[in-house]
């Protein structure tokens, strides 16, 4: 009975070997809830005391100065107690520990020791934030979740777009009716180019205008020219553009103030103006200059519009999305002041450390540190900014360009028609012959 007892026990096991790992595979989620969440959660009560000492997170009742006799003593006082930290709650792929700081503590000192705890835990990451005060909360993930991020879902909604996935699990949405401008920075095969196709897909559906501007000749929102209200291909046809596009929105500002309303959202349905999305491609190509005369007219030509129209627009229904490899102050002073209206922000991975601090240096330096951290082989993996002030890495949903353009052929019917830019396109063609 003893060796096919043992026999049994060993098909058991290699049994539930198997299984384990198609479970890993294809249900990481159960995976994680069944093994990976007790193990972790064990190993997180059984090393806090000694992470929280090592890192300088435990603190003593007793200063750190005392008398002997006539003199001061200085020294690290012994018996330091660690913070109370709540029981490892599971999430989906991870789990969350809410520690109560030490007065004089603050969240810096648990984001320097963020390092330390991956690796005590044996985790993908951990990410600090403080919900309230006096409190942090590490949320630690046991793989990157952006690898296989899934299909995420969103409600349609006017000028929403659903890009990909958060590494949270929820859907990266870019809602231009709450945050109507974007900057999007990426080096080359990082994923922005795929970005903006995803977007235009999602757009595309709907009773929006989209003008492209691509200084590159029209080789990346050419494609999509059958959607598109207008497509400036050289910095020359995007001043002509831009410069309608001011017009428009001049006229747009007679039709609210005549209402008595700030606001085209707040026009009955009848009057209101259709949507306009100005999607601008390697924003780089629309400020550089040859040192000409007319070059440089034509680079301020376009700095001047392009702020116009982000310092004015959101309540116009004229939105922003700015893309490029390189943003950077070398662009010239417009480029910083434009940033700043743009308070949407995507950054992929890039090429210099400062397109990153450009992006995202204004809200979060961390933000800028993981940014940096972006590897080659994550494409379509970029640090975004939220709603609520904060930030994510996050993954667009890989949409293919073949996908792209039959989805923009698909509703070229749909294409609203832009008078004031037709006719200032039409009077550049006029001139050009």
């Amino acid at each position: 009975m003893g060796p096919i007892l043992l026999a049994f026990a060993l098909a058991v096991l290699a049994w539930m070997l198997v299984v384990g790992d198609l479970v890993r595979r294809h249900r990481p989620a159960w995976h994680w809830y069944l093994v990976g969440y007790p193990v972790t959660a064990c190993r997180v009560v059984f090393t806090w005391r000694k992470v929280a000492m090592l890192n300088d997170l435990a603190v003593t009742r007793r200063p750190p100065r005392g008398l002997l006799g006539d003199l001061v003593v200085k020294g690290d006082p012994v018996r330091p107690i660690a913070p109370r930290a709540s029981f490892p709650r599971a999430t989906r792929l991870g789990l969350t520990v809410t520690v109560r700081l030490h007065a004089g503590q603050t969240p810096a000192t648990y984001m320097k020791a963020a390092d330390a705890l991956v690796h005590a835990w044996r985790v993908y990451a951990v990410r600090v934030t403080s919900p309230e005060r006096g409190m942090v909360l590490l949320a630690a993930m046991a793989t990157d979740p952006l690898q296989l991020p899934g299909l995420a879902t969103a409600p349609a909604e006017l000028l929403s777009a659903l890009i990909g996935a958060l590494e949270t699990g929820g859907a990266w949405v870019m809602n231009l009716r709450l945050v109507p401008h974007w900057l999007i920075a990426g080096a080359t095969r990082s994923g922005k180019s795929t970005l903006l196709a995803r977007l235009i897909t999602q757009l595309a559906p709907q009773h929006v205008a989209l003008v492209g501007i691509d200084c590159k000749g029209g080789m990346e929102l050419g494609l999509f020219a059958g959607r598109l209200s207008a497509l400036a291909t050289c910095r020359r046809e995007a001043v002509a553009v831009l410069s309608a596009l001011v017009v428009d929105m001049q006229e747009r500002m007679n039709a609210c103030r005549t209402a008595g309303v700030r606001s085209v959202w707040e026009l009955p349905d009848k009057l209101r103006p259709v949507p306009v999305v100005v999607l601008v491609d390697e924003i780089a190509e629309l400020y550089l200059s040859d040192g000409t005369r007319e070059s440089k007219a034509e680079a301020e030509q376009c700095s001047t519009l392009l702020l116009r129209i982000a310092q004015l627009g959101a309540a116009l229904g004229l939105h922003l999305v700015v893309a490029g490899q390189r943003v950077g102050s070398d662009l010239g002073s417009g480029v910083t002041a434009l940033r700043a209206q743009l308070g949407g922000r995507i950054c992929h991975r890039v090429n210099d450390p400062g397109t990153a601090e450009m992006t995202l240096g204004d809200l979060n330096k961390d933000a800028v540190a993981v940014a940096q951290a972006i590897t080659p082989e994550e494409r379509g993996v970029a640090v975004c900014t939220g709603l609520d002030g904060g930030w994510s890495r996050a993954r667009s949903h890989l949409t293919p360009t073949d996908e792209a353009v039959a989805t923009a052929r698909r509703y070229s019917a749909m294409t609203p028609e832009l008078p004031a830019v037709v006719r200032a396109v039409a009077a550049l063609e006029g001139e050009n012959k």
